[in-house]
């Protein structure tokens, strides 16, 4: 099932998520429900903040990079309470977009390395070091379980220059191809 995408401004995206454990009622289905949202709406990762479930889940695809980067075909993981313990290099900028945040990329800086700890659907424990493409994929949705949108970390004027595209997302009034749930949107009167 497509979910709705929780759009800029709405509380659950500024929450720190929780962890979950094993028992969590409907897992599987909620993974197999954010795979197709995250195909559907042409993502590379979504995190359960962005269909409005404040808990430590996310997953990515890399696949539509397949042609530009070396083993993106095989880049299909799901992560679950996950910690980045460390990251390193010098910072990157790089371009990114965000579903919550339709129709605005910036450029975002990142580090190059990262190594995270999480557990797989399986249950599985997982330590890993990934670099390049895939630790920024993971970066930007690690984010998300820690209440952090990547438009907090460009610079002040650009901020500025986009408060107006940010508000006008968080009220509904952005053309999008998938459903969203908009925080501010003024209910209709009948």
């Amino acid at each position: 099932m497509i979910l709705p995408i929780t759009a800029y401004g709405h509380p659950v995206l500024k929450k720190v998520a929780e962890e979950i454990d094993k028992d969590y009622p409907g897992l599987d289905e909620l993974i197999e429900n954010m795979y197709e949202t995250m195909h559907a709406d042409e993502g590379v990762g979504l995190a359960a903040p962005q269909i409005n479930k404040s808990i430590r889940l996310f997953v990515v695809d890399a696949t539509p990079y397949a042609d530009e980067i070396e083993g993106a075909e095989n880049f299909k993981k799901v992560f679950i309470n996950p910690y980045i313990t460390e990251e390193e290099g010098e910072e990157v900028l790089m371009e990114e977009g965000c579903l919550s945040i339709p129709n605005i990329r910036e450029q975002v800086a990142r580090k190059p390395k990262i190594q995270i700890e999480y557990y797989d659907e399986q249950w599985v424990f997982h330590k890993e070091a990934y670099d390049g493409m895939f630790a920024r994929i993971i970066q930007h949705e690690y984010d998300h379980l820690e209440g952090i949108l990547f438009v907090e970390k460009i610079s002040s004027l650009r901020k500025t220059l986009l408060k107006r595209k940010l508000q006008d997302i968080s009220r509904g009034n952005v053309k999008v191809k998938y459903r969203m749930i908009f925080p501010a949107q003024k209910k209709k009167k009948f």
